[in-house]
């Protein structure tokens, strides 16, 4: 059973992260992009879907903090199910780490091209 107002506690959080603009996701629910970069997407109050790098991934799969993505378990993707009190802010520990891996590879970007 999912948490009532979890996908409006993880999305009033994202919203305050700077340069995170919400928008609604292809197959439902609200995805949160950096630039034209998705950090993830909430499918209402049960489950928050996450792209990380492969071996990030496995990580925390391997940790117990998300499941395989749900739908494309070989991705990168992990799913983050809100069926617990805990996994509003597990979902939120782990949208911050992609966050960060988008924030990291911007700024690796704008480095390599000389921009600012």
């Amino acid at each position: 059973m999912s948490q009532p107002r979890a996908g409006d506690i993880i999305r009033a959080e994202l919203e305050t992260w700077e340069e995170i603009h919400a928008h609604p996701h292809r197959f439902g629910g609200i995805e949160f992009r950096l630039g034209s970069r998705e950090i993830g997407h909430i499918h209402g109050d049960s489950i928050v879907d996450i792209p990380f790098p492969t071996p990030v991934r496995d990580e925390v799969v391997a940790a117990g903090l998300a499941q395989a993505h749900h739908v494309l378990p070989k991705s990168g993707w992990v799913t983050v199910p809100l069926d617990q009190e805990s996994g509003v802010q597990n979902a939120i520990d782990l949208l911050q780490r992609s966050y960060e891996l988008a924030r990291a590879q911007v700024a690796r970007r704008q480095g390599s091209d000389g921009s600012r």
